[in-house]
């Protein structure tokens, strides 16, 4: 097993722990949280340090990830990445040992894939974005960086998410649409058309 930081202690650094416990190819060295934080522990596994400490966590442990979430936006995720590369941290692609991926699917760094997701062939999924629980990503689809598929919410082949977009819990991506970056798809919305970059649609069908 290798070590591995989570830097992020919330709900979502809990779903992380779930998951890296599935694979049994990781050991968690401990989790970064930001500095004022009452968290102290998370699922049995100690605080072992705040953000300003990457530099000196990374002299101990090679691996990282950012385990905070992503729903109104991405940017503190998007910052902690920077961190992590900035102090050298590798950022793996996890993957539940309960999700499929096709073996031609490709998958960016620090990239999770939560338990029950399939990602299709051909589909590729840039760095640091969570494939929620239960999430389809067909073939051919194409989701860019820093994104969020939330849970049950499905890509049909060819569909494409640019950077830094949400795709809400239930919402529907028809095939070949094109969402651009920067949007919001809200739960259950269906899109069915392209939408410009920082689109918001929440409890409406993109016609």
């Amino acid at each position: 097993m290798k070590d591995i930081l989570l830097v992020g202690g919330g709900g979502h650094c809990k779903a992380v722990i779930d998951v890296i416990e599935s694979t049994q190819a990781w050991r968690i060295a401990g989790i970064v949280e930001r500095r004022g934080s009452a968290i102290s522990e998370v699922m049995g596994y100690e605080v072992v340090g705040v953000d300003d400490d990457l530099h000196r966590l990374r002299e101990r442990c090679e691996f990282a990830l950012v385990t905070c979430g992503q729903i109104k936006s991405p940017d503190i995720r998007i910052r902690l990445f920077h961190a992590l590369k900035a102090a050298r941290f590798t950022l793996p692609a996890l993957v539940s040992a309960r999700s499929h991926v096709a073996r031609s699917a490709t998958l960016g760094e620090g990239t999770v894939v939560m338990h029950a997701a399939h990602i299709g062939p051909d589909a590729r999924i840039g760095a640091n974005t969570i494939v929620n629980t239960r999430a389809l990503i067909e073939h051919d689809a194409v989701v860019g960086n820093h994104c969020h598929v939330a849970t049950t919410a499905v890509l049909n082949g060819g569909a494409t998410i640019g950077d830094r977009s949400l795709i809400g819990s239930g919402a529907v991506c028809r095939e070949g649409v094109v969402v651009g970056a920067d949007c919001i798809v809200g739960m259950g919305t269906r899109v069915l058309k392209t939408l410009p970059d920082g689109a918001l649609f929440i409890g409406a069908h993109a016609k």
